[in-house]
């Protein structure tokens, strides 16, 4: 097995540069607006500057020249002073400069009196999120997982990741120990409302078909809420072939120690078939799965104490 830690970068960083104005006086901010009412939808990409598939597919839709048939599109290019710095030979080191861009949304974080140069850009890009009735963040992930799409708890959140039919695995959680994601802010995360986002995570970092499933990601859903035409989108639209599963996670295992390790090299929705079957050590704590069929979710191949380290989770669906 491939160490993910060293997967060949397959994918070229595209330029940004030319979409740095944008047109809503928020650096590489893009909306187009159309004369038919409808929603505002966000299409979000490089919370992680090192996450470069989801740019590929906004840099795509851009060239293509898409624009909505009804409502508002917007087109956000998050952690660019991370992206910036991306390096093909060291491309772990520009995840971030300061912080983790997607642990800070919580007023606890932005409306506090700390500042980093991701606190600073979330700041920055709190409007454009408030405005959106649906947000898609476009993710990417370290081990050669399964695509999959995280949709929050909320029921509506998990409707429309049904509703794209795509990708195959469909995760509902609650998030991370170490602060609250972008698709946990506000309305979003609210049991009660429309306001809906949902994340995708499209594959291993690097990988070709990574950047396929970001852009396939964004044309389902455009065409999905009649915002764009089917025909631009239909050629770049695959056959839907594995089923739909729902994975509702119950536990996330939080590492107390340097010497987290697992006893396999997983790399993500392994079904454990019996409950107890240790899956990791933490400073001599076993890691047991607490159920048959247990999800592993995502585990990380570098765990720091106070991170996720994997989730566990059940199929529901």
């Amino acid at each position: 097995m491939t160490d993910p830690l060293f997967a060949p970068v397959e994918l070229t960083a595209p330029d940004i540069a030319p979409y740095r104005r944008g047109n809503t006086g928020i650096d590489h901010v893009t909306s187009l607006t159309a004369a038919s009412p409808g929603p505002h939808v966000v299409l979000n990409a490089l919370v992680h500057g090192n996450e470069i598939a989801g740019a590929i597919a906004l840099d795509s839709l851009l060239r293509l020249g898409v624009r909505p048939r009804r409502g508002r599109l917007s087109f956000v290019f998050a952690n660019t002073a991370a992206y910036a710095g991306f390096d093909r030979q060291n491309p772990y080191a520009s995840r971030y400069l300061d912080e983790d861009f997607n642990r800070l949304w919580s007023p606890e974080h932005l409306d506090g009196r700390r500042d980093s140069v991701e606190l600073r850009r979330a700041r920055q890009l709190r409007p454009v999120y408030e405005s959106a009735d649906l947000l898609l963040d476009l993710h990417s992930m370290t081990a050669d997982t399964a695509p999959l799409t995280l949709c929050g708890q909320t029921t509506r959140g998990r409707d429309l990741a049904l509703g794209l039919g795509y990708p195959a695995w469909v995760v509902a959680d609650e998030g991370h120990a170490g602060g609250r994601r972008l698709i946990d802010y506000g309305g979003f995360a609210e049991a009660e409302g429309s306001r809906t986002a949902i994340l995708v995570e499209c594959g291993q970092h690097w990988r070709t078909e990574t950047a396929v499933v970001a852009l396939e990601s964004c044309l389902r859903l455009l065409v999905g809420l009649e915002m764009i035409d089917p025909l631009l989108a239909g050629p770049r639209l695959r056959p839907r072939s594995d089923p739909q599963r729902v994975v509702e996670v119950t536990d996330a295992v939080t590492a107390i120690s340097e010497r987290f390790r697992f006893t396999a090299p997983f790399v993500g929705m392994e079904v454990i078939g019996r409950a107890g079957t240790v899956i990791g050590w933490d400073d001599g704590r076993a890691i047991l799965t607490p159920y048959d069929d247990c999800v592993l979710i995502m585990p990380a191949r570098r765990v720091k104490p106070g991170q996720t380290a994997v989730r566990l989770g059940r199929i529901v669906g």
